[in-house]
C-alpha cells in the first residue's frame, strides 16, 4: 500500500510545474471568464483546472456544460488521461441502468471512495452482496409495512413531537431550522420503522446528538473523496491520518458506534423472545444467517442514510418551493380539505396535487442530483458516445431536470400540473414520467425500494403541517438559497423558518 501510495505521490510532485505553469497562465479559459461553457482541456492534467475551480458549485456547472452539449452528453478529460462521461440523455440513463445494467455497477472507485463509512451496506454494494441486500429489505416494503408505517410511526411522530414543536414555535415567535428539524423526523421514522429503535431526536429541546453532528461530516467528508480530483491527496491524508482525513475517521467512528448499539440492542431483544409482534428490517438480517457485526453495521448506515436525508432534502426545498408559489399551495390547502375524512393511509394514497408537486420539487432540486457507476468493459452508448473500460460515468438528474428538449420551455418554473390531467368529472389524475427521463429514485433493477414509502412518509407531513401551519421563511427579503451536493443534496447553511398558526381547515 506505502509503494503504491509512494509512486503516485511521485507522479504527482513531477507534474505540479507544468500544473502551476498552466495555471499561472490560464486564466482566461476559466468557466467564469470564457465565453464558452466547455472546460479547456490541457495535456497531463486534463481540464483539472475548471474542474478545482468549480467544485463549489459542481452540479450547476456539470449542468451549464449538459445543456450546452447536442446530445446532453460530454466527456471530461481528467489527470493523466482519465475520463469521466457525463450525460443528461434519457436514452443514454436507459442504457447505463437497464439495457446494460451489469456492465455498469458501481465500480471500484465508488466502492472504495465511501468504504470506510459505508462497508458493504446496499448504497456500496454490488453484485450478490447487492442482490441478498435487496432481497431481504423488499419484505419492508409491501403494503402491510406502508400501512404501518403511515398509521403509527409517521403519524405518531407528526402528532406527538412535531406539531407541538410548531405550536410552541408560533407561541414563542422562533425561528426554527427547518431542514434540520425535517432531517430529525426522517431520523425519528427511519430508525423506528427499520430497527425498532426510537432516537427521540425531534423532542422539543432539538436535543444535540453526537451522532447527527458525525453522520453530518462523515456524508460531507466521503463526498469530498470522491470528488477529489486528484485522489492521490485524501488517500495520504488517510496513510498518514491528517488533516480532513483524521476528521473523517473520528466521525466514521462516532457513526458506527451508534450503529453498532442499535444492532447490539436488537440482538439481545432476539436472544430474549421466541418470536416479536412485528418483523422489522434489522431483525430481518439478523435472522438471514448474517449476524456478523460489521455487515449488519453497514446495513444500518446504509438505511440511516436513505431514509435520512432524502426525504428530508426534498421536503426542505418543497416548503421553500410553495411559500414562492402561493398559488400551489392553496390547491394544495384545497385538497387537504377535501380528503380530510378519509382514514389516514387512504387519505395520503389519495393526494394527487400534493404528489405532483413533491415530483415538481425533486425535478428542480433532486435528493440525489448526480449518481455515477463505472464501466467493466468497453461499451458505446446509444447517442454514439464510447466509453473505455474502467471509465466512470455519471448521470445527472439535477441536469435532466433543467433540459429543454425534456420539459419544455418552462422547465425553469414550478408547475405541478406538468404531472396532472383533468378527468371528466373535473378532478386531477397523475401522469408519471418515464423513470429514465426522471431518474430521481434511479431505474431499472437498482430503482429505490423505499420511493413508496418515501411518498407515503412526505405526503403525510405536508398534509398535517398545512392543515394547521403556514412556513415563513425568517431570512431577509430577496433571499435566496443555495444547493448544495454531497451524497445527497442540502440547503446551505439550512432552512430559518417561523411558523404562524393557519388554524384548523373548515
Amino acid at each position: 500500500m506505502f509503494i503504491q501510495l509512494l509512486s503516485l505521490a511521485i507522479i504527482f510532485f513531477l507534474t505540479l510545474p507544468f500544473l502551476f505553469f498552466i495555471l499561472k497562465n490560464s486564466e482566461s479559459q476559466k468557466l467564469s471568464s470564457t465565453s464558452s461553457v466547455l472546460p479547456k482541456s490541457y495535456p497531463v492534467i486534463g481540464s483539472y483546472l475548471a474542474l478545482k475551480s468549480n467544485l463549489g458549485n459542481r452540479v450547476q456547472w456539470i449542468t451549464q456544460i449538459l445543456q450546452n452539449c447536442p446530445s446532453a452528453t460530454y466527456t471530461l478529460h481528467l489527470v493523466l488521461g482519465c475520463r469521466k462521461v457525463l450525460t443528461a440523455n434519457p436514452d443514454n440513463v436507459r442504457h447505463i441502468l437497464k439495457s446494460n445494467f451489469n456492465n455498469y455497477p458501481k465500480g471500484p472507485f465508488f466502492i472504495t471512495a465511501f468504504f470506510d463509512f459505508l462497508g458493504n451496506g446496499i448504497f456500496n454494494a454490488d453484485g450478490d452482496s447487492w442482490k441478498f441486500e435487496r432481497q431481504v429489505s423488499s419484505h419492508e416494503f409491501n403494503t402491510k409495512s406502508l400501512r404501518k408505517f403511515v398509521e403509527t410511526v409517521v403519524d405518531t411522530e407528526l402528532h406527538d413531537r412535531l406539531v407541538p414543536m410548531l405550536s410552541d414555535a408560533v407561541s414563542g415567535n422562533k425561528v426554527l431550522d427547518l431542514q434540520d428539524v425535517l432531517q430529525r423526523f426522517a431520523f425519528d421514522n427511519v430508525c423506528r420503522i427499520a430497527f425498532g429503535h426510537d432516537p427521540a431526536c425531534l423532542l422539543p429541546s432539538l436535543p444535540q446528538t453526537r451522532f447527527a453532528d458525525a453522520f453530518e461530516d462523515a456524508t460531507h467528508l466521503s463526498s469530498q473523496r470522491f470528488r477529489a480530483p486528484l485522489s492521490i491527496i485524501w488517500r495520504m491524508k488517510r496513510f498518514f491520518n491528517v488533516g480532513s482525513e483524521r476528521k473523517l475517521k473520528i466521525a466514521i467512528s462516532r457513526v458506527r458506534d451508534f450503529a453498532k448499539k442499535i444492532v447490539r440492542e436488537k440482538k439481545q431483544e432476539l436472544s430474549n423472545k421466541s418470536s416479536l409482534e412485528s418483523v422489522d428490517l434489522l431483525s430481518r438480517f439478523l435472522n438471514s444467517g448474517h449476524s456478523d457485526e460489521d455487515f449488519v453495521t453497514d446495513i444500518v448506515v446504509s438505511f440511516i442514510l436513505a431514509g435520512r436525508d432524502t426525504t428530508s432534502a426534498a421536503l426542505t426545498w418543497f416548503f421553500w418551493l410553495i411559500y414562492k408559489h402561493p398559488e400551489v399551495e392553496n390547491e394544495i390547502l384545497e385538497e387537504i380539505k377535501e380528503k380530510s375524512d378519509m382514514p389516514v393511509y387512504e387519505e395520503v394514497k389519495d393526494m394527487v396535487y400534493i404528489h405532483a408537486s413533491l415530483c415538481e420539487a425533486m425535478r428542480l432540486y433532486p435528493p440525489v442530483p448526480t449518481d455515477t457507476k463505472q464501466a467493466v468493459e468497453d461499451d458505446v452508448l446509444p447517442d454514439g458516445t464510447v466509453v473505455k473500460k474502467g471509465t466512470m460515468v455519471t448521470y445527472a438528474p439535477y441536469a435532466m431536470g433543467r433540459m429543454e428538449k425534456i420539459w419544455g420551455s418552462d422547465w425553469a418554473e414550478f408547475k405541478p400540473e406538468r404531472w396532472l390531467r383533468r378527468e371528466e368529472a373535473g378532478k386531477w389524475s397523475f401522469v408519471g414520467r418515464d423513470p429514465y427521463t426522471y431518474p430521481v429514485f434511479q431505474a431499472g433493477p437498482r430503482i429505490c425500494l423505499g420511493k413508496e414509502m418515501a411518498f407515503l412518509q412526505m405526503k403525510r407531513l405536508v398534509a398535517g403541517i398545512l392543515r394547521r401551519f403556514k412556513v415563513v421563511p425568517a431570512a431577509e427579503e430577496g433571499f435566496q438559497p443555495v444547493f448544495v451536493a454531497y451524497l445527497t443534496a442540502k440547503m446551505k447553511g439550512g432552512f430559518p423558518i417561523k411558523v404562524e398558526e393557519r388554524g384548523e381547515l373548515d
